[in-house]
């Protein structure tokens, strides 16, 4: 043992030990406010990333042949009556078939969102009955008739008519945008002043 230390000190006669780079003591208030700005925006950003308020959490899901519908408050009852015998044109389409609930919720929220931001009234969503589930249930449907509500555009639902998908497809009813309630403005002031 004692060869080994004797050996080991004849090896490292004529080493000497690094110099160290003094260690530099960040101060707190160090950082460039621009990066600060940054981190700021990101962080805000990532909060507000997903504007989707509809939830894919599990819920009760419907028979495939249950008819769906919903009517807000101050929806007059003949535009309502005239939404559910299908007697508007439909302005727009999404067929929902084959999605997933994420896939589903994501489209839903952007058709919806894009459809009201044209000026569409009229829509048609067909989500199906859920016959591919062999659990018999209509999960995309039931998801739908969940998400639907929860937006404010929407005004009314309802299954549609045998000819557009029966219980597999919803007509719905979107508010006026301000722009379409704008122009409605305008129209009526230029009649009167005439």
């Amino acid at each position: 043992m004692a060869d080994d230390e004797e050996l080991f000190r004849q090896e490292m006669a004529g080493v000497k030990p690094l110099k160290q780079q003094p260690k530099i003591a960040l101060k707190k208030n160090d950082t460039p406010k621009t990066v600060l700005k940054a981190r700021r925006a990101a962080a805000q950003n990532e909060v507000a990333g997903d504007s989707n308020p509809l939830s894919d959490n599990e819920i009760a899901l419907l028979d495939p042949y249950y008819f769906i519908e919903y009517k807000r408050p101050g929806v007059q009852n003949g535009v309502y009556r005239k939404l559910k015998q299908g007697k508007y044109q439909q302005e727009a389409r999404l067929d929902l078939h084959g999605m997933t609930v994420a896939e589903a919720r994501r489209e839903v929220f952007d058709f919806i969102q894009q459809s009201y931001h044209y000026g569409l009234r009229t829509l048609i969503i067909i989500h199906g009955k859920g016959h591919s589930n062999k659990a018999a249930q209509a999960k995309l449907k039931s998801y739908v008739n969940s998400w639907l509500p929860e937006l404010p555009e929407v005004q009314a639902f309802c299954s549609a008519q045998p000819q557009h998908g029966g219980v597999g497809a919803a007509y719905v009813l979107l508010a006026k945008s301000e722009k379409k309630k704008q122009e409605n403005r305008d129209r009526i002031t230029k009649g009167r002043s005439d």
